[in-house]
């Protein structure tokens, strides 16, 4: 059976992740200031003759270059702004060797520190690329490549980490073929990092064990909120959608909490709200609403899409959400893949390329025969 992973936004493979790259236009702005405000302060100082003010400013070059500069590169723009000052100091007027030997030691004790920095500050990056690098191949062990085709349906995942500094979130997603159809979930997990990945493991794990004995989904949920509840701590909670295919035509949702899907049916989106409203899972106890099953058609050429709300809450630089319904229908295809990337794409541009929470989709289809 063929198998096809979850491909996240970025192209870079786990082995060689880095930090999050900056914006184009600042990361050349943070590469060319130190060379401007070197070719700036050198100026100044010979268009308003000899003295100390501008060469004292030197100083700040190699200060500034430690915030995007390693130790080498920092030290040479202090030599730099050392050897400037140095031959601008020989003109005449210029003030008396001591008081130009402290402006010259000043940069100097200046360009140390600042070398010392840029090199305590690549070691943390160092060691915050190793930590997501860990957490990041957890979640991916944890969510185990999807079969392409389960049962009748055809099946299409993508997912994507947040690329905010070392976070991951809880974001789950599995399907399964059982005695009793296919059937999947799509969760989150409250928090992130790898207590949230932890959760994660354990409510997969419930999952794929209870959705192969429990004739009836509701029971599966209820396994799922059992172990929860014994086992999270505090106020943390899961939000979950859980999906059964009792047979090839129909469809039955139970909700607790998550986005609602999306379903597409002769071209039409839909979206699947639960009614009443659930509580997560984890959090059933406190409320007397009882998970329900919406139980639909699923005819031929249909197609159902689970999400996590890192996809409907992505916000533009405006603070809009993320329109998923209306793209949705935009980009409405019979080729599974071609739909979640069309998507994907239009994510990325509306969020500027990076997501401040996980984001997954999972598509599932049944083609036409």
């Amino acid at each position: 059976m063929a198998r096809t992973r979850a491909r996240p936004f970025r192209t870079d493979e786990t082995a060689n992740r880095s930090m999050p790259e900056l914006p184009r236009g600042i990361a050349v702005a943070s590469a060319v200031f130190p060379y401007v405000l070197v070719a700036a302060y050198s100026l100044a100082a010979l268009l308003t003759g000899p003295g100390l003010r501008w060469l004292s400013m030197l100083a700040t070059a190699p200060a500034l270059a430690a915030a995007r500069y390693g130790p080498h590169g920092v030290v040479a723009f202090g030599a730099a702004s050392f050897v400037i000052a140095a031959v601008l100091g020989l003109r005449p007027g210029s003030p008396s060797v001591e008081d130009q030997a402290v402006a010259l030691a000043a940069l100097a004790v200046v360009t140390t520190a600042s070398a010392l920095l840029s090199a305590l500050r690549q070691r943390r990056e160092r060691e915050l690329v190793a930590v997501r690098s860990v957490a990041e191949a957890a979640q991916q062990a944890i969510l185990a490549p999807v079969p392409e085709r389960v049962g009748p349906l055809r099946i299409a995942v993508r997912y994507s980490a947040a690329a905010a500094e070392a976070s991951i979130g809880g974001d789950l997603y599995g399907v399964v073929l059982t005695p009793f159809g296919p059937r999947a979930i799509m969760a989150d997990v409250r928090g992130k990092g790898l207590p949230a990945v932890s959760t994660a493991a354990l409510v997969l794990g419930i999952f794929r064990e209870a959705a192969h004995n429990e004739p009836n989904l509701l029971h599966v949920v209820d396994r799922i909120e059992r172990s929860l509840r014994r086992n999270l701590a505090g106020d943390d909670f899961v939000t979950a959608v859980i999906v059964g295919f009792p047979s090839p035509c129909r469809l039955q949702i139970a909700n607790c909490g998550h986005v609602p899907p999306l379903l597409v049916h002769e071209g039409t989106v839909t979206t699947i709200d639960a009614e009443p409203p659930v509580p997560p899972l984890g959090l059933l106890e406190l409320s007397d609403a009882k998970p329900c099953l919406t139980t639909l058609p699923f005819t031929e050429g249909d197609q159902l899409l689970l999400y996590t709300d890192g996809v409907s809450e992505a916000r533009d630089h405006n603070g809009a959400f993320f329109p998923l319904e209306e793209r949705l229908r935009q980009h409405l295809s019979a080729d599974s893949t071609e739909m979640l990337d069309a998507l994907l794409d239009t994510l990325r541009d509306h969020n500027a390329g990076r997501l401040d929470d996980d984001a997954a989709l999972l598509l599932i289809q049944l083609p036409a025969r």
